[in-house]
């Protein structure tokens, strides 16, 4: 698995720290001074026994020690205001360190798992036809591209409530082998949430998208954001306007995701790997801008011959009883009867309690 910089070079040079700056004034005031005493340095020598010879026979005064220690600390002081992490505070730039050695960016290695990956989607998502085929032709298209790592262009999910939509992005992402966030925008319908306020804000914080690369240290994570379309606006005392939608414009396009500054750290950082999966209920509530990135892609709600095969799959998955599984199936063939077709989410609902009447332990 390959590892890049996401970030713009914000960490100094290890040969610009103050220690290696110190060493390398220490060697130079020793050949000086050996320079003026006359002492004689084999040419055949190596570097390091150069460097151990004049150890053994120059001695630094304790004054001149001093001067270069005081020296080098005033360089790497000036070195380091030059470097965005001076404008952090000593937490943030400890936490920037796990990005020193890049992060990981995951790949995957044929066409051919390309081709499993659809595969097992269709075969828990049966319904969700349109999205399958859609992120299939994408996977295999990077794969035949060459890239370093798995590229795939952000996709809009247009259906019903509660037939999945969420649920299939995150198997999505567990099938890829990628960590995976959900951001809800009916409940976090600001962007602050996602990507972050400025700092100098009372409550300033970093966006949970930087927060979970800087945790998991992937670089084309699946973030989902959930019913997109009921995504609101802040508004701060000065009337600026903070639109969730509005924040998601340029990391959805890829010029400029490449180089997205976040708003707290003040560092531009390579979002370009990032798997965007936006869902909604009604895609002509989205700004036209938004859809330009991400044309929608409609769905249809599960039949019931569909809900059943998920739940006997699900409740196979999860170990429970033939007896538990049948009776969620009667359940939905008793709803479909009387004219009420349940979601998926209420199927698992129904497999959650299922489940949690099986784990309780009996009365003794």
């Amino acid at each position: 698995m390959p590892r890049i910089s996401i970030t713009e070079p914000i960490f100094p040079d290890a040969a610009r720290s103050e220690s290696a700056i110190k060493d390398r004034l220490s060697h130079h005031a020793l050949r000086l001074k050996a320079r003026r005493t006359g002492l004689i340095i084999p040419d055949d020598f190596t570097a390091e026994e150069k460097l151990e010879h004049l150890q053994l026979h120059i001695v630094l005064s304790r004054d001149m020690r001093q001067r270069i220690a005081r020296r080098a600390a005033c360089i790497a002081a000036r070195v380091d205001r030059r470097s965005p992490l001076s404008r952090l505070k000593r937490e943030d730039r400890e936490r920037f360190e796990a990005l020193r050695n890049g992060v990981d960016l995951v790949a995957l290695a044929s066409e051919h798992r390309a081709d499993e990956i659809a595969a097992e989607l269709h075969a828990e998502f049966p319904w969700m036809g349109p999205a399958t085929e859609a992120i299939w032709h994408r996977l295999r298209r990077s794969v035949q591209y060459g890239d370093a790592g798995l590229r795939l262009p952000p996709m809009l999910l247009d259906g019903p409530p509660g037939i999945g939509k969420s649920r299939w992005a995150r198997r999505l992402a567990g099938l890829i082998g990628v960590p995976d966030l959900i951001f809800e925008a009916t409940t976090e319908n600001a962007s602050f949430g996602l990507v972050g306020s400025q700092r100098g804000w009372g409550n300033a914080v970093p966006g949970r998208l930087v927060n979970l690369i800087l945790t998991r240290l992937v670089a084309n994570p699946v973030i989902v954001v959930d019913e997109v379309e009921k995504a609101g606006e802040a508004r701060s005392h000065q009337g600026r306007t903070f639109s969730l939608t509005d924040a998601l414009l340029p990391l959805l396009e890829p010029l400029s995701a490449r180089r997205w500054t976040c708003p707290y750290f003040e560092v531009a950082f390579d979002m370009g790997w990032v798997i965007w999966v936006l869902t909604c209920n009604d895609w002509r509530r989205l700004p036209e801008p938004l859809l330009s990135r991400c044309p929608p892609i409609r769905l249809e709600s599960p039949s019931r011959d569909h809900l059943e095969t998920f739940a006997r799959r699900e409740g196979a998955r999860r170990d429970l009883s033939d007896a538990a599984i049948d009776a969620v199936c009667t359940a939905i063939l008793w709803a479909t009867v009387r004219g009420h077709r349940p979601d998926l989410r209420a199927v698992v609902r129904m497999l959650d309690r299922a489940e949690g009447l099986e784990r309780r332990p009996p009365l003794q």
